[in-house]
């Protein structure tokens, strides 16, 4: 568990470095007001969820892992057959994960309770993720 949860701080640390480079000009110009920069970030939502959603999808299907699960050395799998996480599979396990974060963090709590230590996402896709 101590592998997910670094991993879990090291991609929302890099989806936030980010929106913070995308962002950076209205950030800038904020002269350093909370409340506006707040504002802006409310603004921007949507387009950090895409891009939550997008960098979860990819990374998982792609190589297996996010950025922060290759450096806590821990990996995505199919359940069924232990092999590559379908693109398909993957933008599940992302919706899931999105949706997990936004009630709460409700659905990580899931992999207390699993022998699997399955999250609701990783559940929801039929996904397991594994030490490598």
């Amino acid at each position: 568990m101590k592998s997910r949860v670094k991993a879990f701080v090291i991609d929302d640390l890099s989806i936030t470095l980010i929106v913070i480079i995308i962002l950076w000009d209205r950030i800038s110009a904020s002269n350093g007001d909370l409340i506006t920069t707040m504002i802006i970030m409310n603004e921007a939502f949507f387009q950090i969820v895409i891009l939550k959603f997008v960098y979860q999808s990819f990374f998982i299907w792609y190589y297996g892992a996010t950025i922060g699960k290759l450096i806590a050395k821990i990996r995505v799998i199919d359940f069924d057959d232990y092999g590559k996480v379908s693109l398909f599979n993957s933008c599940i396990r992302s919706a899931g994960r999105i949706l997990s974060e936004a009630v709460f963090y409700i659905g990580f709590i899931f992999a207390y309770f699993s022998d699997a230590k399955q999250t609701f996402h990783d559940r929801f896709a039929k996904t397991l993720v594994i030490n490598v």
